[in-house]
């Protein structure tokens, strides 16, 4: 596929077949994305792969706690604390474009928890990826590590394979890192579903609008 057609084609996938992915075409996916630029090659990018029993294990905990009113403590501030224009308009017309997707009213909380709780399943993907960054590295790191993410998900559109990355993965990280065997001097950035799209589930047509180029670009002498 093409790379400019890659671009366009990759979305966030929601919903996927009961399919698994072998771990050949996974290593492929990494190893490529791995070819991401990087501040004097740091390659900060650290990934747990997982599937099975291990990813039943993590999200049941995860869900336990979120049921339990446990409140989500990420190792760092994803969104900003004061929402502000034009980003506060944006996030209310995703949330309400995908809600009515699904058929949910705004005013039925019951059903929006549920289908937050499809977060930490990963959208019942076979394989969620968790991804580690030092602690101690900077954010030119954090920038460097983007790029790896836009890569792989790239490289599995290119395959076929549908992706979604997702910040909700990341909101128990102590789960996580305790039962991925992981220390505390690794901040959890997100995780990530891989799978095969379930083209027929409706959650999948749903399309998150862009602003026009004209909006977020300026050119000078060009």
């Amino acid at each position: 596929m093409d790379t400019l057609d890659a671009l366009l084609e990759r979305r966030s996938v929601r919903a996927f077949l009961d399919k698994a992915v072998d771990r050949e075409t996974i290593e492929t996916l990494l190893e490529h994305a791995s070819h991401a630029p990087s501040g004097v090659n740091m390659q900060p990018w650290s990934v747990c792969v997982v599937g099975g029993s291990m990813k039943k294990l993590i999200e049941t905990r995860i869900i336990k706690a979120f049921e339990a009113g446990e409140k989500a403590r990420m190792d760092y501030s994803y969104y900003p604390q004061q929402w502000e224009e034009p980003y506060r308009s944006r996030r209310k017309e995703t949330g309400l474009l995908m809600y009515r997707t699904l058929g949910i009213a705004k005013e039925d909380r019951a059903a929006q928890a549920e289908q937050w709780k499809a977060n930490y399943r990963a959208f019942d993907a076979p394989v969620v990826l968790y991804f580690f960054i030092d602690a101690a590295l900077e954010k030119g790191s954090w920038l460097d590590y983007g790029m790896f993410l836009q890569s792989l998900m790239l490289a599995a559109t290119s395959l076929g394979l549908g992706s979604c990355p997702q910040a909700a993965l990341a909101e128990y990280p102590d789960i996580v890192r305790e039962e991925l065997g992981i220390g505390s001097d690794k901040t959890l950035l997100c995780g990530m579903a891989l799978g095969y799209e379930d083209k027929t589930a409706p959650i999948n047509g749903y399309r998150t609008p862009r602003v026009p180029l004209d909006a977020f670009a300026a050119f000078y002498d060009v």
